[in-house]
């Protein structure tokens, strides 16, 4: 079984360099991805802004200009956000609707500056500050999102479509029936072939991190990441199982190419492995949780990059077991040895 998936080309390339690529763009893309900062035109002197909190340096780039007739036109044509212009004790702010989420971020962001400057010219100390910070650790970067979810994804085309084609390829060459006639046992053949997919799978994470912790990508590991290697090897029997599903089903190659793809591609999009479902509408995030894709996803992420351990791994890997030890019994049901 080994030797035949290493001759196989065509599918060592789309099981571990086709993924790989996706890591390696993606990981490119958004290596130094941030916050959007909001432009503005500051038009003379506007003394709330004279001296602005460090923390607003992130998401506010000024501009000093003169010319209040130009600054208004470059944010009627999107060059510029806002425009801000003191006048008496007002402080006249300008912004376009076009862009309905820049315009809400430019007014809360102006209007907190003004506050602040209000509670200054009291003489006052405020009665309530607020100490902002984000829940993942600090080192967290693009890299630590994709790798989880491409590596799930890697595991899921490997476990699935070489499971499956490798079945109905073997049962129309009438392989099966002479491994059936053979005078051996199917555990040999049954443990080789789950052999064969644990080793893709490991190989496929090895691969995923000795490239996403290269110093131009910057993987930072955070927990007990090791529990990664229980989790893949789990998420792969699970893959495996669908991939039996299809090879007992599928009569040809074609239809079992064409059932895995609609399988596994729609998973990876709903489970998260090329984009979050944070802001998914709450349907999506629902049908998501059927997916045994989408739990591997995120209990990875977590021993990797959001320093989990076992009490995120242990039930995932408890999920994973069992939807494979469901779908095997339906594999040996539907089985056939002849094509016929």
């Amino acid at each position: 079984m080994t030797l035949g998936l290493l001759r196989d080309r065509a599918a060592v390339f789309f099981m571990l360099a086709f993924p790989l690529m996706f890591l390696a763009l993606f990981g490119a893309l958004f290596k130094n991805s941030e916050t959007p900062k909001v432009n503005l035109v500051q038009i003379g002197q506007v003394q709330a802004f004279d001296k602005l909190p460090s923390e607003l340096d992130d998401v506010l780039d000024i501009t000093k200009s003169t010319d209040r007739d130009q600054a208004l036109e470059d944010v009627r044509n999107g060059d510029q956000d806002a425009v801000i212009w003191q006048h008496g004790k007002e402080i006249e702010l300008r912004f376009s609707q076009a862009d309905p989420a820049k315009a809400g971020s430019v007014q809360s962001i102006v209007n907190s500056v003004v506050q602040q400057a209000n509670i200054a010219a009291t003489g006052k100390p405020p009665a309530y500050r607020l100490a902002p910070g984000t829940v993942e650790d600090k080192s967290m970067k693009a890299i630590q999102f994709f790798t989880p979810g491409l590596l799930g994804w890697a595991i899921a085309m490997g476990g699935v479509f070489g499971t499956a084609i490798t079945l109905v390829n073997w049962r129309k060459k009438r392989i099966l029936r002479r491994l059936w006639l053979a005078p051996i046992g199917p555990g040999p053949v049954i443990a080789a072939r789950i052999g064969v997919t644990l080793g893709l799978a490991l190989a496929q994470m090895a691969i995923f991190l000795a490239v996403a912790t290269l110093p131009f990508y910057g993987l930072e590991m955070t927990g007990s990441w090791w529990l990664a290697v229980p989790l893949v090897a789990c998420g792969s029997l699970a893959f495996m199982s669908i991939g039996l599903v299809v090879g007992a089903w599928a009569k040809s190659e074609e239809a079992a190419n064409g059932l895995a793809q609609i399988i596994v591609l729609p998973m990876a999009f709903l489970s998260g492995s090329f984009f979050p479902l944070d802001q998914a509408p709450g349907w999506v995030q629902a049908v998501s949780g059927v997916f045994p894709l989408k739990h591997l996803v995120t209990a990875t992420e977590s021993v990797l990059s959001r320093g989990g351990g076992w009490g995120d791994a242990l039930p995932v890997m408890g999920g994973l077991l069992l939807f494979a030890a469901v779908l095997t019994a339906v594999a040996a049901k539907i089985f056939r040895w002849d094509a016929a």
